[in-house]
């Protein structure tokens, strides 16, 4: 048994499993459970689940910047908790199974309690994950939305110079732009997918980061005057539909990340529509239903002329925004908190492998393991 936990978790290298059945790790340890079972052998069960879940906390500690092992372990808990399900012998849980794979359900043991065990353990390792990402992406998101110059010849007020400044990585001086956010979560996206990560976690991960990037893109801008421009609006909405771009590319354009972002769409507008009649007011007004009348007045009294022939806002059309949305029950914050965590759900998704197809690679060193 301890020879088997070294192996597996505590030693496993994600890149070993390359071309290999995704997920390998959790069929091996349900398997083995299995076998336990079939004995009946109560001591080895639970040894062996304690003994997995401590060895995945272990190595979890150990490499808690490392967004690969995180996502591999990620996969792994979870189809072992799947796994637990489809061939608990609960019949909620066994529809889709075959008359095969219904041979290979436990016998002997209810294991609910590691299920509910190995649940907790999913989420701890969900939020590493998104907390590793967002560590990554953030340093890139103000410059690669707000200052880097996408489409050209847009500057207006920026200082001359500033384009080749920012488009380029090389020079050391923090400068991003969306291209690099966008080649990182190819990154991300690649790894959860290649690991077999259920494709319903991957949605709910990209939801979250691009919840962080509205949130982060958000507060700079209600915090900066040098940004609340009709350029800057203008730029902003081309960032954003190379990101819807990306998302439907990837299929994810119905895991709810679009939506998220509409306090930074409507934003966006803010700066690109008229601010001088009654009726430019009313438009505001309707259209921006995802700000709050706190974030619409900051972005309005910051907004700045791109040149000398526009106009600054007066404070008579902000007075009557403000008339406007006097009935709105806004919430008091002028800043989103870009630390705010959906709640994650991961939905049962049985496996169509049949045990008996599992091939163990020689390369995870367990010839001690037979098949019985």
């Amino acid at each position: 048994l301890s020879l088997l936990l070294l192996s597996l978790p505590l030693d496993l290298k994600p890149q070993m499993l390359s071309g290999t059945v995704p997920c390998l790790p959790a069929y091996i340890l349900y398997m083995c459970i299995r076998h336990a079972d079939y004995t009946n052998d109560d001591l080895k069960v639970h040894s062996l689940l304690t003994s997995t879940i401590n060895g995945i906390k272990k190595v979890l500690k150990k490499h808690n910047d490392d967004f690969e092992m995180t996502s591999f372990w990620l996969s792994n808990t979870c189809r072992l908790l799947h796994c637990l399900k489809q061939y608990s012998g609960d019949e909620g849980f066994m529809t889709q199974n075959t008359a095969k794979q219904n041979e290979h359900c436990l016998k002997n043991f209810d294991l609910t309690e590691y299920r509910q065990v190995l649940s907790d353990l999913s989420i701890q390792i969900y939020q590493q994950l998104i907390k590793i990402a967002e560590g990554v992406l953030q340093p890139m998101i103000v410059s690669a939305m707000l200052e880097n110059e996408s489409i050209q010849g847009l500057s207006g007020v920026k200082p001359t110079g500033y384009r080749k400044r920012s488009s380029s990585m090389a020079d050391g001086d923090n400068a991003y732009c969306l291209e690099a956010i966008i080649r990182q979560m190819n990154s991300f996206h690649t790894v959860m997918c290649d690991q077999g990560l259920d494709p319903e976690i991957i949605m709910q991960v990209f939801k979250q980061l691009f919840y962080m990037i509205n949130a982060v893109t958000l507060n700079n801008l209600l915090l900066r005057k040098d940004v609340c421009s009709w350029s800057t609006g203008m730029q902003l909405r081309y960032n954003i539909s190379q990101l819807e771009e990306w998302l439907r590319g990837r299929n994810l354009h119905q895991s709810g990340a679009v939506q998220t972002m509409e306090p930074l769409i409507q934003a966006a507008q803010l700066l690109q529509l008229k601010k001088k009649t009654h009726e430019d007011a009313e438009a505001i007004c309707s259209l921006c239903t995802s700000l709050s009348t706190q974030q619409i007045v900051k972005i309005l009294n910051l907004y700045t002329p791109l040149n000398e022939f526009e106009e600054r806002v007066t404070v008579a059309f902000i007075r009557m925004i403000q008339a406007q949305l006097q009935e709105r029950n806004d919430p008091q914050q002028l800043l989103l908190d870009s630390k705010h965590m959906f709640p994650v759900l991961f939905p049962f998704n049985p496996s169509s492998l049949t045990m008996d197809s599992i091939h163990i690679p020689a390369c995870l060193n367990l010839e001690f393991l037979n098949e019985v």
